[in-house]
């Protein structure tokens, strides 16, 4: 089973502390990082701009003109003149203001798959560094491709296109204004500039709101996700209640956030008014002042229009749609911006040293994720000689995946020194590093190519007969048939889990590397198909340690290694059955398949701690008298191993509790070892 115990907490949203000022200034460099790398593009979205913005400068002359010359002295051709002006402006500025969309396009789609490109990058860097930060959870993942990106180049697009557009429209306000009636600029820039100033003085607390309101989306989608893929499990534990309260707090959460943004939008009308609106009523209130001081009639129609027909519409623009834009776009810029971050990749060790084989070795290794979390692991040693054959088991939770990253490299333990191939880790280099060992995951990864890409994508140039053997040696002749042979299309979404693993497991297998580790990497194949792989690997030149998905795979390892959240133990399967109860326990229950209450249990280990004392005492009988079961398999020789010394800090540490993984009430039979009593 998954360890989902042993993993690094869900990160916590960032805090909404980040100034204004460096929203702004990533979104700025967003943009000039677009406009360069298109500047053909950024010249003739500029030109077809400009263009667009005539009406605005001759809309009040045009009508002034209608009014003046045309209405108040009864001559209509000089009245239908001046209109039909301003429509053959208005028409120039409609066709211009379609060119300019193909030219926006060029800009904003390259800079989108870009975005992608430099989220997705970052994201695996970050994952695939030993000790950086792992703050990405899939659901986030997915919120940052989709919505976050989404949202900057939609508000990226608005930016390019309307920004000089607002500009231009006030500036030919103010000048078509100054040069028609000089005394009424004042009225119609003052409240101009005021509610400017109140757009300004909103912009960082509606910054703040948004990025409430991101991190609210992101956690819903963190808790959709997490309970829709653990919906399973819910209902057959009855937590349908829980799950369903924890759901509907995140809703409501990003219901409360999603509120407090739109109060703060709310009050954007009040600048649409102030700066608007209110221009159109002093010009109305002084027009007998402005008659008085020599404006005509058609002047004062000329600058109504400004207000209301070019003005009114370019500070709405900037409040509800350049505004709320531009803040949703250094927002999301400055999430998207962390996401790219790749963090500093570790130099290559001088001089490197390459591992002389597929050995390894771990003393006092400790891990913890977090500074004051519990240590998984704590002193932990272990030895491999090369071509070692070693099975992990363990309930679940207990730090299986987590000694699997350690030991290919993947997490840096905080204490202790890792060997591989009689070398630190420390001092291989990374792509040697990348020869030596190979970890497969519980979730295998197949990627879109041909099968022989993906079998050889750790070997390439892998001889055609080599690939036959290996596909021979797996079982899976039947799949690379389906698949029309090594050069046919293989398709992710088409393969079934198990498929998935036996192509991930045929790139292990055909690798250089002289350490394999499975990590649970055989879960959806069936007995039979994983006995064959199992034996391919041990016939396979290497190391081999599998993190155990069925306790079959205990029976014919060299070693076993449990952990049990307390001192582990190492030894072959015989011994530790003699010697160790709750490996007994594990055995009895995956044999057995029965819980303490006799129901059919699931068969895999450390899912159950009670087991029935009749599976028990075969097994005792079974290392007593040296001869297996009937249906097990025993290794020749029962020679110990090295052994392993160190502690594991259990999941939980309430006084008077038992370790995690031990059982906490057995009925044994007369003359079998009751779990939990130390061995002598």
């Amino acid at each position: 089973m998954a360890e989902h115990t042993a993993r690094p907490p869900r990160p916590t949203p960032r805090p909404a502390a980040r100034s204004l000022t460096a929203a702004n200034g990533t979104a700025l460099r967003l943009i000039r990082g677009g406009l360069a790398d298109n500047r053909a593009a950024a010249l003739r979205l500029t030109w077809w701009t400009l263009l667009s913005a005539a009406p605005a400068l001759v809309c009040g002359k045009a009508l002034a003109l209608a009014v003046d010359r045309g209405f108040l002295l009864d001559r209509p051709r000089t009245a239908a003149l001046g209109l039909g002006l301003f429509a053959l402006c208005t028409l120039g500025g409609a066709w211009a203001s379609r060119q300019t969309y193909p030219w926006l396009a060029e800009i904003v789609e390259p800079l989108r798959d870009r975005l992608l490109r430099d989220v997705v990058t970052g994201t695996l860097h970050r994952a695939v560094t030993p000790g950086a930060a792992r703050d990405d959870c899939a659901a986030v993942a997915v919120a940052r491709l989709t919505r976050q990106v989404e949202a900057v180049r939609d508000a990226l697009a608005g930016q390019l296109m309307l920004l000089w557009q607002f500009v231009l429209t006030v500036a030919a306000v103010v000048t078509g204004t100054a040069v028609l009636a000089p005394a009424a600029v004042p009225l119609v820039a003052g409240p101009l500039l005021v509610a400017l100033a109140l757009f300004a003085v909103l912009a960082p607390a509606t910054v703040r709101r948004q990025r409430a309101a991101f991190d609210a989306e992101e956690a819903l989608a963190g808790r959709a996700v997490e309970t829709v893929e653990a919906l399973r499990d819910i209902v057959a534990c009855g937590a349908h209640e829980h799950a369903q309260r924890e759901a509907l707090d995140a809703v409501r959460r990003h219901l409360r956030a999603s509120r407090a943004l739109a109060s703060v939008s709310a009050l954007r009308r009040l600048i649409v008014a102030l700066g608007a609106h209110s221009p159109l009523l002093l010009v109305v209130l002084a027009a007998p002042v402005l008659l008085a001081h020599g404006m005509t009639a058609g002047e004062i129609v000329g600058v109504l229009a400004y207000v209301l027909a070019t003005l009114e519409p370019a500070i709405r623009l900037l409040v509800q749609g350049l505004g709320a834009s531009w803040l949703r776009l250094a927002v999301a810029a400055e999430r998207l911006a962390d996401a790219a971050r790749r963090p500093e990749p570790r130099p290559d060790p001088r001089p490197a040293l390459r591992p002389a084989d597929g050995s390894a070795t771990l003393s006092g290794i400790a891990f913890a994720y977090g500074p004051e979390a519990e240590p998984v692991l704590d002193g932990l040693d272990l030895s491999l000689a090369d071509g070692d054959h070693l099975v992990v088991v363990g309930p679940s939770g207990i730090g299986k995946s987590t000694l699997a990253d350690l030991l290919t490299g993947m997490l840096t333990p905080h204490r202790g020194r890792i060997l591989l191939g009689g070398v630190p880790l420390d001092r291989i280099a990374r792509q040697d590093l990348a020869h030596a060992r190979v970890l497969l995951p519980q979730t295998p990864y197949v990627f879109a190519g041909t099968l022989r890409e993906n079998l050889c994508h750790l070997a390439p140039g892998t001889p055609d007969r080599v690939l036959a053997e290996a596909v021979a040696e797996l079982g899976m002749s039947a799949l690379v048939e389906r698949l029309g042979g090594p050069g046919g299309r293989v398709d992710p979404a088409g393969l079934s889990s198990g498929e998935r693993e036996l192509v991930a497991l045929a790139r292990a297998y055909v690798s250089t590397a002289r350490l394999v580790v499975l990590d649970e990497a055989t879960g959806h194949l069936d007995a039979a198909a994983e006995r064959q792989v199992e034996e391919a690997f041990r016939r396979r030149p290497g190391t081999v340690v599998t993190i155990a998905h069925r306790m079959s795979s205990a029976r014919s390892a060299d070693q076993v290694l449990l952990l049990d959240g307390g001192r582990p133990r190492v030894g072959t399967h015989r011994t530790l059955l003699a010697q160790v109860p709750l490996y007994a326990d594990l055995m009895g229950h995956w044999r057995t398949g029965a819980t303490e209450d006799g129901r059919p249990g699931d068969a895999r280990p450390g899912d159950a701690h009670v087991r029935d004392s009749g599976a028990r005492e075969a097994h005792a009988r079974e290392a007593r008298a040296g001869e297996p079961t009937p249906g097990t398999a025993t290794p020749e020789t029962d020679t110990p191993r090295t052994p392993i010394s160190g502690t594991l800090t259990p999941r939980t540490a309430t006084p008077g509790t038992p370790a995690r993984g031990m059982p906490t009430s057995v009925t044994a039979a007369p003359g079998t070892v009751t779990p939990g009593t130390p061995t002598p």
